[in-house]
């Protein structure tokens, strides 16, 4: 039976991307939610997502933020769950003040949102973490780059509360990055977050690996490892090229395992879905980033096509006293995301050649987004990719993912593209 009264709701703070399918999820078992909505108006990369409809109540936050702490109060919830990157901050605070029975430990809230407060939290707990630093003034960086031996290598300059690969900028042989450093620096990054400070690092090499997880009470149970596979973009960072689902069986899982779970312990989260992203490198594992969040991009759907499961649906789960939750996750298809990714830049002509994507044997599902007419540049990062399309996979053998893998990119280098000044 549930502890949580009937009608007790599920709060859900900036239902986007894949926060925009805890609503139906909830419903299906007869929980109402609330949507909280932290911008007046929705950043134009999660409108699309954004479904109020969904939704019993949709709350706006103001500066006034005790009026919607009361509010929520009022209606007695369940949990108060982020459904995107930038609700993060603004679900922990309300989390904490409405059920601190179901929230995260508030005196590490930054660590769970700021790179460098994450990075500085989880060295602190003892776990290897990449060199880095998180200022306002070059010459502090240029100091720091001589004391750490980093002259003469490749560094990563980043906006520290960026998401999506937004403002991540790989300075190859470092050359170039104060210019980096200072073009981004007092900048809005797409989320209308000012960069009042710049994170340098050095720059990781290996295979990154993202590991899902659902948290209770601190129990961390994985829902799924992936794979990134990535392709040089020339400057910039690697594009995602495509991302496949692990068995848990696999060799480097556990190592992975662990570590993010001493990591997810050393930023304070205890309650929710968390994607955390890990470079395997040949010292072991390094920390990119925690995401307080459940993965985006529609992940939690693809995720029950490998697994039958997912962050969203265990959430769901425990949150309507259906336990246990499981601990782990057995993969029952291979599933594969293929990222289109464009080359070079011009008027798009032929945007039709797209559709035999749909014909590939292990299709399971596509967003692609190209259209006749579209001027398209070529792919620098994820939010370009993501502009372009993917196509999910899907099948019992990986040798047939690899052929329709490759079969999606020859069909992709059809695509014909007119100079956009000839147009």
């Amino acid at each position: 039976m549930s502890p949580y009264p009937s009608g007790s709701p599920a709060v859900i703070v900036d239902p986007f991307s894949s926060g925009g399918l805890y609503a139906p999820a909830f419903r299906a078992v007869g929980v109402p939610t609330v949507a909280v909505v932290s911008y007046p108006e929705i950043p134009p990369a999660y409108a699309g997502s954004f479904r109020p409809e969904d939704f019993d109540e949709v709350l706006t936050w103001s500066a006034a933020e005790g009026v919607l702490v009361e509010r929520l109060r009022a209606l007695r919830p369940r949990c108060v769950l982020p459904g995107a990157e930038i609700g993060v901050e603004l679900a922990d605070r309300l989390a904490a003040q409405v059920v601190p029975e179901v929230a995260n430990v508030p005196a590490l809230a930054a660590a769970r949102r700021h790179k460098y407060a994450m990075a500085q939290a989880v060295a602190a707990a003892g776990l290897p973490v990449l060199r880095q630093l998180c200022c306002d003034d070059p010459d502090e960086v240029a100091a720091w780059i001589d004391r750490e031996g980093l002259v003469g290598h490749d560094l990563v300059v980043k906006p520290p509360k960026s998401a999506s690969t937004d403002g991540v900028t790989r300075i190859v042989g470092g050359r170039g990055w104060r210019q980096e450093f200072e073009a981004q620096l007092g900048q809005l990054n797409q989320w209308q977050i000012r960069n009042d400070q710049m994170l340098v690092q050095e720059y990781a090499t290996g295979t990154e690996y993202v590991v899902d997880v659902f948290s209770h009470g601190g129990t961390h149970t994985v829902t799924d490892v992936c794979r990134y596979r990535k392709v040089d973009s020339g400057g910039q960072m690697a594009v995602y090229e495509s991302m496949d689902w692990l068995p848990e069986g696999r060799p480097e899982v556990p190592e992975l395992v662990r570590y993010t779970r001493g990591v997810l312990d050393a930023v304070g989260f205890r309650w929710g879905a968390a994607h955390v992203e890990v470079m395997m490198t040949a010292d072991g594992p390094r920390l990119i980033e925690v995401n307080a969040r459940p993965h985006g991009g529609g992940h939690p759907r693809f995720c029950r096509a490998a697994t039958g499961d997912s962050q969203v649906d265990r959430a769901v789960a425990y949150f309507t006293g259906r336990v246990p939750v499981a601990s782990g996750y057995e993969l029952r298809r291979r599933v594969r995301v293929v990222f289109l990714i464009s080359r070079s830049s011009g008027v798009v002509r032929n945007a039709e050649i797209l559709d035999a994507i749909k014909e590939v044997t292990s299709h399971h599902i596509s967003a692609v987004a190209v259209r006749n007419g579209d001027r398209i540049a070529p792919t620098k990062d994820l939010l370009g990719t993501l502009s372009l399309g993917f196509v999910v996979l899907a099948h019992e053998d990986p040798a047939q993912l690899d052929a329709d893998h490759a079969a999606i990119r020859r069909i992709e280098s059809l695509l014909e593209l007119e100079e956009a000044d000839a147009a």
